[in-house]
């Protein structure tokens, strides 16, 4: 068995999204660009048409109600990166992505709630003005862990 498919692996998700078609589109691209599984914190995933991989039957999906059920579920070893336009953020350009890690995202009109934002190990944006789509954000992350950087 490959040891980076042990020693490697992520997950990403949302926290109080605002519509299932962005879970969708996540959800699609997570399983393109080799994520181990999906959540949602808050709002429940529907099927959506977006999902046209049907990566709902192909990934494993996880829901929980709030932040602290979700952070007490943390993988074992898995480091937390709260992905927030927010002045302590770390540029994702230059970021360098943990081996095994979670990935969580706020909603476009929310963002991450404070809770989270303390208790992720890393804080990452882009460089941008204005904040993106949820599902383009994470699919913007996703692929930046993909390009040839050393993992920390």
């Amino acid at each position: 068995m490959n040891d980076n498919f042990i020693n490697e692996f992520f997950g990403i998700g949302i926290q109080n999204g605002k519509t299932p078609e962005n879970l969708g589109v996540l959800w699609r691209s997570a399983q393109n660009l080799g994520a181990s599984f999906i959540f949602t914190i808050g709002n429940r995933y529907a099927k959506q048409a977006c999902d046209t991989h049907n990566a709902v039957k192909s990934m494993p999906y996880f829901h929980y109600e709030n932040f602290e059920e979700f952070f007490s579920n943390l993988p074992k070893g898995a480091r937390l990166v709260g992905v927030e336009l927010t002045d302590e953020a770390l540029p994702l350009e230059t970021f360098h992505h943990p081996r095994r890690c979670v990935y969580l995202l706020g909603a476009e009109d929310h963002g991450l709630s404070k809770q989270a934002i303390e208790k992720s190990h890393f804080l990452v944006k882009f460089n941008s003005a204005k904040s993106l789509n949820v599902s383009v954000a994470g699919s913007i992350v996703m692929y930046d862990r993909g390009i040839e950087k050393p993992r920390s």
